[in-house]
C-alpha cells in the first residue's frame, strides 16, 4: 500500500530527498530531518502502515532488527553516542506526527537536550496486577482474531 500524501512513501519511492543509511526489501532507514542529536535516524517500513494496528508483525520485526543494528553502528560511527533510545510513537496521543509507522534511533550523550518528562513513581502491586491482567486480555483478543 502507498499513500501519495505521505512524505515517507514519497521517500520510499525515490520522489523526495533523503540521506539513506540502509535499505532492504521491506525497510528503509534515513536521517531525521529534525534530529534530536547528530545521527538521529528513522527506520520506516516500505509499505504504508499508519500505526502498529495495521503493521504486519514480520515487517515490525524487521524494523526493530534494523534499528538494533543501526544503534550498534551509531556507537562505532564516530558521532557522539554514549547511549541509544529507540522510540516509536503510535497515534496522536503518543505524539505521532507522520502517520506512517517509523522507529526513531536516537544517539544519546550526557547533557544532550532530549527529555521525556513523566511521573516515574513506583506504583502499588495491585495497580500493576490490574494493568497486567488487562494486557493479557488484549493479547487473548489478538489471538482470537488470528484464528
Amino acid at each position: 500500500m502507498v499513500d501519495d500524501g505521505c512524505i515517507f512513501c514519497t521517500i520510499v519511492h525515490g520522489r523526495a530527498d533523503a540521506s539513506i543509511v540502509h535499505e532492504d526489501e521491506s525497510v528503509i532507514a534515513f536521517m531525521d530531518l529534525r534530529p534530536v542529536n547528530p545521527g538521529h535516524l528513522l527506520v520506516v517500513p516500505k509499505t504504508h502502515s499508519v500505526g502498529l494496528e495495521d503493521l504486519p508483525e514480520d515487517v515490525g520485526v524487521q524494523v526493530w532488527k534494523v534499528a538494533h543494528r543501526l544503534g550498534r553502528a551509531l556507537r562505532r560511527s564516530g558521532l557522539r553516542c554514549e547511549g541509544v533510545n529507540l522510540l516509536l510513537a503510535d497515534g496522536e496521543a503518543a505524539f505521532q506526527e507522520v502517520f506512517h509507522v517509523h522507529l526513531h534511533v536516537i544517539p544519546r550523550f550526557t547533557g544532550d537536550p532530549f527529555r521525556i518528562g513523566s511521573d516515574w513513581r513506583v506504583h502499588e502491586r495491585e495497580q500493576l496486577d490490574e494493568a497486567s491482567a488487562a494486557v493479557r486480555g488484549g493479547l487473548a483478543a489478538l489471538d482470537s482474531l488470528q484464528r
